[in-house]
């Protein structure tokens, strides 16, 4: 396969996962923001939201204020945020294009049609309840393409460079909720473990869809801790670190067999993979739960950008 189709195949997934997960950030940045009577200021708590996605500095260089409708405008339409969902569907969309000979006529329909339709939408028809059905919209997109994709392609280098991008992208969102957490709650240690807190954390896994599983594996009432390693460390939930760590070194494997030899993309999959295997929590929460998500994600970034090199992206 050539670099180029490779780069874009890994780009065309990492998008769609991206709109998706800028969606979900968005969410949960938005109902946290409905606590701001009980604590500080609903423009707080989605500038949090807008440093875990790395975007507030471009946001500040635009706006003044940060309320609901500008942060929802910005994160969801804005063109000149590279992660709103705009932008990443109509990159998706491009790298669609691009290698439309070599993906499914399915996944095809799937991402235009859905370019299309978000292309029609008017932002000032959307805020409050239309907002929140808006972002449930662009999750479904995104499970509409995943779906198209895992039905209908064949398990080859092609599958293994979207799967990657996919599972790179996923972890990257993964780690950047948890640490929105860590924004939030950084200026009033304090109200660790009160309500407000415990709050706060079920939306961490609203955010991931995991409110239901959760219970499902602990069989009791949220708790940070267990919120923490549900995320970061159980294996069986598919947005947790350590699933989207095993997926990724997964699909860097079977490239690596296809391509006949370890790549250096390799060595950074496992190094990320070893730094969610050979820890528990009460490791992570002793040395500091930011520190532990910012060097995954730096490790994390580290694959995607190996990963390009490796196999000539450029």
């Amino acid at each position: 396969m050539l670099g180029r189709t490779a780069q874009n195949m890994f780009w065309l997934s990492r998008y769609v996962e991206r709109a998706e997960n800028m969606a979900r950030l968005l969410e949960v940045g938005y109902r946290m923001s409905l606590t701001s009577r009980r604590e500080g200021s609903a423009s707080e708590h989605l500038v949090s939201m807008m440093q875990a996605a790395e975007v507030d500095e471009t946001f500040a260089a635009k706006h003044q204020t940060a309320d609901v409708d500008t942060v929802a405008y910005f994160m969801m339409f804005d063109p000149d945020n590279p992660s709103s969902v705009f932008s990443c569907l109509q990159a998706a969309r491009t790298n669609a294009r691009s290698v439309r000979t070599a993906i499914t006529g399915d996944m095809w329909e799937s991402i235009n049609a859905a370019w299309l339709e978000f292309s029609q939408i008017k932002p000032r028809d959307v805020r409050g309840a239309k907002l929140l059905g808006l972002l449930e919209w662009v999750k479904h997109i995104s499970h509409q393409f995943r779906g198209a994709l895992l039905g209908t392609i064949l398990r080859d280098d092609g599958f293994a460079f979207l799967q990657a991008g996919n599972f790179v992208e996923r972890a990257d969102n993964t780690a950047r909720i948890l640490d929105m957490k860590y924004y939030v709650l950084l200026p009033r240690a304090k109200m660790v473990g009160g309500d407000l807190d415990i709050q706060q954390w079920t939306l961490i896994l609203r955010a991931a869809s995991a409110h239901r599983s959760y219970r499902h594996v602990y069989h009791d009432r949220y708790k940070a801790n267990n919120i923490a390693d549900f995320l970061i460390l159980r294996p069986e939930m598919p947005r947790s670190l350590i699933f989207c760590a095993r997926f990724v070194q997964q699909n860097l494997d079977m490239l690596s067999k296809l391509y006949g030899g370890q790549q250096d993309c390799d060595i950074a999959a496992a190094q990320l993979l070893a730094m969610v295997e050979n820890t528990n929590m009460e490791t992570i929460f002793s040395h500091g739960l930011h520190e532990f998500l910012t060097e995954f994600i730096a490790r994390n970034n580290r694959v995607s950008a190996s990963l390009s090199e490796s196999y000539n992206f450029y």
